[in-house]
């Protein structure tokens, strides 16, 4: 299994799914979720309500949209809209989202930052636990991890927790 750092948009990368740092009633308002929204469609949004409540550590998908991948996994790292959240909740979400697209049978699979926007996560901390998480998977089917965000401070991060 192959793990790539990227910074750069999660909409960018050539992957079979990507990732929403969801929260569990699938509402997609603002960070990461209100740009899949943005460019992916409405209906991401209403096909993931349709399938909430999402429990965090579990994860469900839904269509693309108008992107161009094959779906999108929706993995709650918080209950509610934009409330603050955890180290907890974010290795809960990585490991739901890996385990999702592994039962699927995708080939990749590109993460951004779990819980370090509206979730408030220090990005270091949530690097960690998501390297971590990653460290730990034993795949089936998915064969590349990307790990992928605008911001810098997090991809230095990604970067150090992989050399740990």
């Amino acid at each position: 299994m192959k793990v790539e750092i990227i910074r750069g948009s999660l909409l960018e990368v050539k992957a079979d799914v990507i990732v929403n740092p969801a929260n569990s009633h699938g509402y997609m308002g603002g960070g990461v979720a209100g740009v899949i929204k943005r460019f992916g469609g409405e209906e991401i949004e209403r096909e993931a309500i349709s399938k909430a409540p999402i429990p965090v550590g579990s994860a469900i998908l839904t269509t693309a949209g108008k992107l161009k991948f094959k779906g999108v996994i929706h993995s709650p790292t918080m209950e509610e809209p934009a409330m603050r959240t955890s180290e907890e909740k974010v290795r809960k979400a990585t490991k739901a989202a890996l385990h999702l697209a592994d039962e699927l049978c995708f080939k990749s699979i590109a993460i951004p930052g779990m819980g370090t926007g509206v979730g408030r996560v220090p990005k270091e901390v949530a690097a960690r636990a998501m390297v971590d998480e990653i460290k730990k998977f034993k795949p089936r089917c998915l064969e590349n991890i990307i790990l992928v965000d605008l911001d810098e401070e997090l991809v230095k991060e990604w970067e150090k927790a992989m050399k740990e």
